[in-house]
């Protein structure tokens, strides 16, 4: 048989074997359970964090719910950072104060949530190492069952609204510089 016709003869057995492996399932029941739980329920789109050397920052996106039912983040985590869910809220004294936002984040079923500055959002607190602009890091968002979702931020620059998170009193506030809530993230191309 020439070598040609032993090719033409195994590609199919190879295509058959493959197909058989590809549609097998797994044995073991963490992959299968960790697929489920990535696979429905909470998505995020458009996710960033602001870029950071130390202290506290925040991550920001819009997360959508596709159950029929309300999802309630109570938590988040991450490797670099003790976390914490946030609102801006009016403070006695007029200002735009950060707060963590009591009973989490209510994403509703089959709606969105928008996380973003100026609003509700994640906050990285006590950063152990520096976001850099154009790296990712990843962050856990826990609901109140149980569930919990994994989803990469990348890092970007943000030059917004020049937000303080940590005012001179040692409270967490946001006072824009000048004088507008309007934030957005850049590219990671530009200056912080």
């Amino acid at each position: 048989m020439t070598r040609w016709r032993r090719a033409a003869l195994a590609a199919p057995a190879l295509v058959l074997a493959l197909t058989v492996a590809a549609c097998g399932s797994s044995t073991d029941p963490t992959v299968d359970a960790a697929a489920e739980t990535g696979a429905g329920g909470l998505t995020v789109t458009d996710p960033w964090a602001k870029a950071a050397d130390s202290g506290m920052t925040a991550a920001f996106g819009t997360l959508a719910n596709d159950t029929d039912a309300d999802i309630t983040i109570t938590s988040a985590s991450s490797d670099v950072s003790r976390m914490e869910l946030h609102e801006m809220a009016m403070g006695d004294d007029g200002q735009m104060v950060m707060r963590p936002k009591e009973g989490g984040f209510v994403v509703p079923a089959h709606g969105s949530l928008e996380l973003a500055p100026g609003g509700q959002h994640v906050m990285f607190m006590d950063l152990t190492e520096p976001l850099q602009p154009g790296a990712d890091v990843d962050v856990t968002l826990t609901a109140a069952d149980g569930s919990s979702w994994t989803f990469t931020f990348p890092i970007r620059t943000f030059t917004g609204a020049a937000e303080n998170y940590q005012g001179s009193d040692g409270t967490t506030t946001m006072s824009p510089t000048d004088g507008s809530m309007t934030m957005s993230p850049t590219d990671g191309s530009g200056d912080s």
